[in-house]
């Protein structure tokens, strides 16, 4: 459901998500609107779901993991989805996971430490789960795009 934003709402939007510290007087100087103002529409923003989440962005290859991949998973059958998932989230080392169409049924992102490390998550832990038929992997070699959807007034006040 696409929400219906004004340009306040858009202009606070490109502004938290190039930096997630400012304060809010300082959105509030740009906006030309009150410090009160900026944390009452960030707080509806919230309330309605438009702004999800909250925290830190930690790099893991800082906490010692070199290798992101990303792992093309068939299962036996689409269905099985539901009894996968469950298994899927207990591995923390998946990051992501997508329900897909196309050549896989999910997509994963996930992060090792080692080439050893991915081969015991895939082989071990992943291959394992039952209903799981087939995994090819991708290795991320440098990430070079990381970044959220354009804020665009026009876009979202429809």
């Amino acid at each position: 459901m696409v929400k219906v934003l004004d340009k306040l709402d858009c202009q606070i939007l490109d502004i938290i998500t190039q930096n997630a510290r400012i304060p809010f007087k300082d959105i509030a100087e740009v906006c030309n609107v009150s410090r009160a103002a900026i944390h009452q529409r960030v707080q509806r923003l919230f309330e309605e779901k438009v702004l999800t989440g909250s925290g830190y962005n930690v790099d893991p290859k800082i906490l010692g993991y070199q290798v992101c991949t990303y792992v093309g998973v068939k299962l036996e059958k689409a269905s099985r989805y539901k009894e996968v998932m469950p298994e899927l989230s207990k591995i923390s080392e998946v990051t992501e996971c997508h329900f897909t169409t196309g050549p896989y049924t999910l997509l994963l992102k996930l992060y090792a430490r080692d080439m050893q490390h991915l081969m015991t998550l895939l082989n071990g832990r992943i291959q394992e789960i039952a209903g799981v038929s087939e995994t090819e992997t991708l290795m991320s070699l440098e990430e070079s795009i990381n970044r959220g959807i354009p804020i665009e007034e026009t876009a979202l006040a429809q």
